[in-house]
């Protein structure tokens, strides 16, 4: 075919499109940055060159095939696919017009790191999947799932690209016998079989996606074609060290048959459980040659060094119920001394939670500051609290032999105390180890443990019905309160962790006290949702400054003993 026209940056396409810079190219084709002249947005336009040169027979597979992409990606309405806006006909060849994504592709990002954090891993393949259900929902196979056709968008977004290859539903193939299409280290085993391919199929793509983002390469690539295929077919991938919670999702998705996988909504929830940071327990379902030990499905180790706890799973026919609430009811919210005021709470006369909003600061501090700011309250509450008296100060509640076996079934927790220690059970049904001496108090509510009238201290909070969706964004707007009222407050710290297995947030800060306890002071917060809409608890340690390293040991301690209260029906 000649070549008549010829193409570069300046081209215009149909009288509108104005082509610039190329983005990238590849065997089939390139994709061009171009100005829409007619309404003024900057789009995609995919060029298929290698048309040019091909013989006729194949020139008009591969411009059925250009045809058949567009056709697609029409079919699917979801914010993760990449949007066809135009087909046109240039130089005797079909060209795509697409949504521009002001991004790299995952390619470029796990290529430029070298590896990318498990976390966001996980995070890109839930945006990956949700694409991926949606074209299948509109009977669109992707089958060319990879990391160059995920697009990391700058504002967050993930998106799939390139359908160029898709099976579409009630249409007839254009491939032709014997022709495998695709990139064949990201091929599913049956599709190398020379099966037929199902959404199972973008799966594995996905897992093996996955895997080259956290591995910084591909599980399956080989010196040659044919024993990258034999690798597909017949080897398992080395497990991937990298992985992190995500781990177990991949090995899952990489199954050889694809009756063993897990199906799209299996995924979403380990991927989900990934991204937040919990080791998915579905996945070894999928994975019966390497399942976790008793050991491993008990506890685990977290970044902050406590130990998690794995919740128990409820059987696969029952429907998932929200957790009952816990025994304890709310304390009142603490209202610090002035020129920090609180906003009053207003009364129910039906006797139903209310939120009690403060505000915090100051030495008396954090009193409900790094603890929950948002606390539920019955009226009528007054100095009772789950049925039980609160007085003003007092011993730390004894603690009894079986009390000592509260930190796990096999009483693991109590083999951490430390001595000079002792575990506690509050009256509020939580429990915690504390150095001996420290004497419980309450204070408006607030449950402290402290050995000096409150210069050190620990403080417990909860939360049975919280107001935020999850702990991060509830210390943030604590924090953007708080840091305009502590005298020199600095934040030190202010992050997403996960704590005994569950998403959570950790805060670290100073601030300089005039009143109570005078001096520069330093504050530890974790919080973290027991299971989803709540209860959420706030752990929470303050000590001067210059006592940090004892405070930051006692604090640890605590987090790792802290059990919370038993759940009843």
């Amino acid at each position: 075919m000649e070549h008549v026209q010829g193409t570069g940056a300046g081209t215009v396409l149909a009288g509108r499109y104005r082509l610039g810079d190329v983005l990238g190219r590849g065997g089939m084709g390139k994709v061009w940055r171009a100005h829409d002249e007619v309404l003024h947005r900057t789009v995609a336009v995919k060029e298929l060159t290698a048309g040019l040169y091909a013989a006729e027979a194949d020139r008009v597979v591969l411009h059925a095939r250009t045809q058949k992409e567009a056709r697609a990606a029409a079919r699917i309405t979801h914010p993760g696919v990449v949007t066809v806006h135009d087909v046109i006909e240039y130089d005797n060849r079909p060209w795509i017009v697409m949504q521009y994504v002001d991004g790299p592709s995952l390619a470029d990002a796990a290529k430029e790191s070298g590896e990318v954090e498990p976390r966001e891993a996980a995070r890109i393949g839930l945006h990956v999947l949700g694409a991926l259900r949606a074209a299948h929902a509109a009977g669109v196979l992707h089958r060319d799932v990879k990391p160059a056709n995920v697009l990391l968008a700058r504002d967050g977004q993930v998106l799939l690209t390139d359908f160029g290859i898709a099976a579409i539903e009630g249409d007839s193939t254009i491939t032709r016998t014997g022709e495998l299409v695709g990139s064949i280290d990201y091929l599913a085993p049956e599709r190398v079989r020379g099966g037929d391919p199902g959404p199972a199929s973008d799966l594995w793509s996905l897992g093996a996606t996955l895997y080259t983002a956290v591995e910084g390469n591909s599980p399956f690539r080989r010196t040659s074609p044919i024993s990258t295929m034999q690798a597909v077919v017949a080897e398992e991938p080395p497990p991937p060290v990298r992985g992190g919670a995500l781990a177990p999702v991949i090995t899952a998705l990489l199954r050889k048959d694809p009756s063993d996988r897990p199906t799209a909504e299996e995924a979403e929830r380990m991927l989900l459980d990934a991204m937040e940071g919990r080791k998915p327990r579905a996945a070894q379902a999928h994975v019966p040659t390497q399942r976790l030990s008793e050991d491993d499905l008990r506890t685990f180790s977290t970044p902050d060094g406590s130990t998690a706890r794995l919740p128990q799973p409820q059987p696969r026919s029952q429907p998932q119920t929200h957790p009952q609430t816990p025994r304890y009811t709310a304390a009142p919210a603490y209202t610090p001394d002035p020129p920090y005021t609180s906003a009053p709470a207003a009364r129910s006369g039906r006797g139903r939670w209310r939120t009690v909003l403060v505000v915090v600061a100051a030495a008396a501090v954090i009193g409900g500051a790094a603890g929950l700011v948002a606390m539920k309250a019955r009226d009528g509450g007054g100095g009772t609290t789950g049925g039980v008296e609160q007085s003003a100060t007092g011993p730390a509640p004894s603690a009894s032999a079986s009390d000592e076996q509260a930190g796990t079934e096999d009483g693991s927790a109590a083999k951490d105390i430390p001595d000079g220690w002792n575990r506690v059970t509050d009256p509020e049904g939580f429990s915690l180890a504390v150095p001996d001496g420290w004497e419980r108090r309450t204070d408006e509510g607030q449950i402290d443990y402290t050995p000096d009238d409150g210069a050190h201290r620990v403080r417990i909070s909860l939360d049975p019905d919280p107001d935020f969706g999850n702990s991060y964004a509830h210390m943030r707007s604590i924090e953007n309160d708080l840091s305009k009222r502590l005298p020199e407050y600095e934040r030190l710290a202010l992050e997403e962790n996960v704590f005994r297995d569950r998403p959570g947030s950790r805060w670290e800060f100073t601030w300089t006290e005039s009143k109570d306890h005078p001096g520069p002071r330093h504050g530890i917060d974790q919080m973290y949702f027991a299971e989803t809409g709540g209860p959420e608890y706030a752990l929470y340690m303050t000590g001067p400054e210059e006592d940090l390293a004892e405070s930051r040991k006692i604090f640890e301690t605590m987090l790792r003993s802290w059990e919370p209260p038993e759940q009843t029906d």
